[in-house]
């Protein structure tokens, strides 16, 4: 990416190649969006739930027509493997025909006004309402996914949108923005404000906006929750995550590997707020473990995202992955043993297994944001538990284990937004809340809390309903 004036040129980060532009959104221009934005949400206010589902619907019909040409355009844009942004995009159309379902399903309430005296005779009902404005502020990770899961919710509930694409990779939100006016959505209900740190500031800011809702790192969520503060406006926020893989003597040590290689290594280019970014392994099967870890990572294949073998691509940017390479140089530096991987090629870094990782190492609680995997060894469950919990973050954890007895304790025991047994810590799915606890933001975005968070309740009261 580099900018010129008010133009973003975007490239491959793997090759340099310029792939389009996009312009920079002007202070002025930013306000003019979120003014306009007030009649496109008046719009979709107006429509019956019908109608809302079916723009949705229509969405994600148009953008299914094209989700082989979107695809390869985000791989190109982004830098994750062709078929990692296939299934990214298939995940985004689910996204829309979700939200599509629920904006029917807006329930209110009616409370009993009899369980307070006096109050016999009359009738409440409480009904959501749109809230206004949203705000979608999108990570560079998975872009297409998470604009699904903030635009069509925001829509689906009533709500105008206004859009900032990441800046590194906006081409494939451009074009489906294209594909959202097609569909006939209300002029101003849906608007991209491409830009950097400043639009998303202005928009944290700006009286006309009712809702930020970020997926990015924790640093950027404390900016902007305080920068929402001065207007009181909802800050829906899903930060930064430092996940834990447990591993106990009993697991089966083939698919906790598979686990690490395909929930770290060989997804996202280990770009992914909940990958497994930490492994506990129980001493008995620590060994056993990391030959299998070491023997799977070797069979990756590292190179050209837009192939259909290539298993890791490049990183967002260059620095991203000298940022990574500096990290591996820490854990080593610390005491950690570099058992493979870890070379870096511009964008590229070889996946990474790092062993005999001391656990007090303050590398090994930073998020690592690429294709490393660092290996600690314990002995006592309650010990893996301690130290995966003295973690700041806490979006997602996996144990494995044979004893379903021992999988729901630790699970009760983490202090996180989710646990998944016998499996990757990187498992979302749409219908389901996601987010965390602690630096990771205390938010949970998916289909049915999502579209809550983005409505108000009005309680109505009916003096003297019943006779």
């Amino acid at each position: 990416m580099s900018a010129s004036g008010s133009v973003i040129t975007v490239h491959n980060p793997g090759t340099g190649e310029p792939l389009g532009e996009v312009e920079s959104t002007s202070p002025e221009r930013l306000a003019e969006a979120v003014e306009q934005a007030q009649l496109g949400q008046a719009a979709m206010a107006a429509m019956p739930a019908h109608e809302r589902a079916a723009l949705l619907g229509r969405i994600a019909d148009l953008v299914e027509g094209e989700r082989a040409e979107l695809a390869r355009l985000l791989a190109a844009e982004n830098g994750k493997p062709l078929p990692q942004t296939r299934g990214e995009v298939e995940a985004a159309i689910r996204i829309f025909r979700g939200y599509a379902a629920e904006a029917t399903r807006i329930f209110g309430r009616q409370t009993p006004l009899d369980a307070v005296p006096g109050l016999e005779r009359h009738l409440a009902v409480t009904v959501r309402e749109p809230l206004g404005v949203v705000a979608a502020l999108v990570p560079f990770n998975y872009p297409v996914e998470l604009y699904a899961h903030k635009a069509a919710a925001a829509l689906a509930a009533g709500n105008a949108v206004l859009v900032q694409p990441p800046a590194r990779c906006p081409l494939a939100l451009a074009r489906i923005a294209e594909l959202v006016e097609a569909a006939g959505a209300p002029r101003y209900a849906h608007r991209l404000v491409p830009g950097g740190v400043r639009v998303s500031q202005a928009l944290a800011e700006s009286p006309g906006v009712a809702a930020v809702s970020l997926t990015g790192s924790t640093e950027a969520g404390r900016e902007i929750a305080r920068r929402g503060a001065g207007t009181l406006k909802k800050v829906l926020l899903e930060l930064g995550g430092n996940d834990a893989l447990i591993v106990c003597a009993d697991a089966d040590v083939e698919a906790a590997a598979r686990a690490v290689v395909l929930g770290r290594l060989a997804r996202g280019n280990g770009q992914i707020c909940c990958a497994v970014k930490r492994v506990y392994v129980q001493e008995p099967v620590h060994d056993d473990f990391v030959s299998a870890l070491l023997a799977q990572t070797a069979k990756l294949s590292v190179g050209d995202q837009l192939l259909e073998s290539t298993d890791v691509g490049p990183l967002i940017a260059e620095s991203a992955a000298e940022r990574v390479e500096a990290a591996v140089g820490r854990l080593v530096a610390d005491g950690a043993r570099l058992a493979t991987g870890g070379t870096r090629r511009g964008a590229f870094v070889d996946p990474a297994v790092l062993v005999d990782v001391p656990t007090e190492s303050a590398a090994f609680a930073e998020e690592i944001f690429g294709p490393v995997a660092p290996v600690a060894r314990f002995t006592d469950p309650a010990d893996a538990v301690r130290m995966a919990n003295e973690s700041p973050y806490g979006l997602q954890a996996a144990v494995f284990t044979r004893d379903i007895s021992r999988a729901f304790t630790i699970a009760r025991q983490l202090d996180v937004g989710g646990v998944v047994i016998n499996g990757s810590t990187a498992l979302r799915a749409e219908n389901l809340p996601f987010g965390g606890t602690k630096d990771t933001g205390g938010y949970r975005e998916g289909l049915h809390d999502t579209l809550r968070d983005l409505t108000r309740q009005k309680t109505v009261v009916v003096t003297e309903a019943f006779g």
